[in-house]
């Protein structure tokens, strides 16, 4: 620190006044800003210390501004700066990420041979993984092994997530024993995948055991993740005691009382069904954020006391956030409306939309699908309908396309078959091709079966089905015969 002290003191004008790091961030880390600002720099010509690239580049990519590092990155080699092999890893890692795995593999390909070291292949490896790509990841892997470059646990770590991704979990431990048969010393990381994989298997006592060889390693000590990770697993046994071991584990790791840990633990002691313990970390969370609860950590409270059932406290909860918030997050109001029609409380879930629409939390797409969806469960298709219909046109107006499920558009359209409405059919199936939705044969057939209910024809059907690559049930067949007939 000291020596970068210095060079920024002895700065001429060639050479920005400040940091780069600083300069990119000055108005924010908005996508927009950060790009105004380094179009500013590249524009004037200044020069920057090569230590300030690097330390620009790690903020940039810890904010997700890939695009911006990269971009940083190119115009900097340009100018002369001579990039080490650990920037070519970074800058592999960025490719991929903005423009895909060909682009990374042509520029792994295209570095020199000494560049090509466990840093490089790495990055390349990680990227296979990361995209699922199953037989790219093990023959790059095996290659490492052949030139010695996988000598840490990280590139066994990349391929256990591959597997876990993939759901191929049976291949984690295999990986496990070719790490110590290798003398590749695990890291935290290794032992949390190597936990999940087995309880994915069902192997809780597996997990037990892991847990203890991971406390008796020495060098390892189980972390925020680890405990996380318990917590879910043996809540999904049913475990509850031991859950809730770990997640007072996991307590102690809050150190800095961040709000995000707050919310990991009242998710998982939800899960546990504890209200006492959910209860007792709501209330350190109040006293923690007094000026500041952050809606979000309403709304999380809400959907853990409603998936409990406790609908008095969601209520409390819900109430208390009514009275503090200043601005009505249609969000937590979608919450209480859902809690209210899970126990059948219609009546008490259209007051809350109502409500939400003087205050101005105008109902969005997801409110509809709730009300959609109550509809749907009492057969009131006409209501399930106008809701769903309500969902998609507010989600076109907000540029957040709503798209029903398969199986709701086949009950809805047997609305249309109901009434023998072919006109109105139609039209629900061309609004749904403006969404971009895939017509399958389930839709196809629902819509045949209206133009049967209605009496009508529909000669260009058939034609229809051909270029939709559409082949319809033995059944449905027989009623697309009579509806395609002169």
């Amino acid at each position: 620190m000291g020596t970068k002290t210095k060079e920024i003191a002895k700065r001429s004008s060639k050479y920005l006044d400040e940091a780069l790091y600083k300069r990119l961030f000055r108005s924010g880390i908005s996508p927009q800003s950060v790009r105004s600002e380094l179009e500013t720099f590249l524009k004037s010509r200044k020069r920057v210390f090569k230590w300030e690239v690097g330390v620009t580049v790690r903020k940039l990519r810890d904010h997700k501004r890939f695009k911006t590092a990269l971009k940083l990155y190119e115009i900097m080699e340009k100018r002369g700066m001579n990039p080490t092999i650990p920037d070519l890893a970074i800058r592999l890692d960025l490719i991929s990420k903005t423009r895909g795995i060909q682009a990374a593999e042509e520029f792994f390909m295209n570095l020199p041979e000494a560049s090509k070291s466990h840093l490089t292949y790495g990055p390349l490896l990680n990227s296979y993984c990361k995209e699922l790509l199953t037989d790219k990841a093990e023959a790059l892997f095996e290659k490492m092994k052949e030139l010695n470059f996988a000598q840490t646990a990280m590139s066994y770590n990349s391929l256990m997530t591959l597997y876990t991704k993939t759901n191929n979990h049976e291949k984690v431990p295999k990986i496990i024993q070719e790490m110590k048969n290798n003398d590749v010393l695990p890291d935290c990381f290794t032992y949390n995948v190597w936990m999940r994989s087995l309880a994915a298997m069902g192997d809780v006592s597996g997990v037990d055991r892991v847990l203890e060889e991971m406390k008796r390693d020495g060098r390892v000590t189980p972390d925020w993740t680890t405990y996380s990770n318990l917590a879910s697993i043996y809540a999904d046994a049913g475990l509850f005691q031991k859950a809730e071991m770990a997640l007072k584990e996991l307590e102690k790791r809050n150190t800095s009382n961040d709000i995000v840990g707050y919310q990991f633990l009242i998710t998982l002691y939800g899960r546990t069904g504890n209200l006492v313990e959910l209860h007792r970390v709501w209330r350190s969370l109040k006293l923690k954020y007094p000026q500041r609860m952050a809606n979000m950590s309403y709304l999380n409270m809400i959907q853990v006391l409603a998936n409990l059932k406790d609908l008095t406290g969601a209520e409390a909860i819900f109430k208390e956030w009514e009275l503090k918030c200043k601005d009505y997050d249609i969000r937590i109001a979608n919450a209480m409306i859902k809690a209210y029609i899970k126990e059948d409380k219609f009546d008490q879930a259209d007051c809350i939309k109502k409500r939400a629409k003087m205050r101005g939390g105008r109902p969005n797409a997801k409110t509809w699908e709730i009300f959609m969806e109550y509809y749907l469960e009492k057969g009131d298709l006409k209501m399930a309908h106008w809701c769903a219909d309500r969902a998609i046109k507010k989600g076109k107006s907000l540029g957040r396309p709503w798209v029903p499920s398969r199986d709701v558009v086949v009950t809805l359209i047997g609305f249309f078959e109901g009434i023998k409405d072919v006109e109105g059919a139609e039209k629900f199936v061309d609004v749904l091709k403006t969404l971009g939705m895939n017509l399958e044969k389930e839709v196809f057939e629902a819509l045949i079966k209206v133009y049967v209910s209605a009496g009508k024809k529909c000669p260009a059907m058939k034609n229809r089905l051909k270029v939709e690559n559409v082949a319809v049930s033995e059944e449905v067949q027989k009623l697309l015969d009579s509806i395609c007939d002169e």
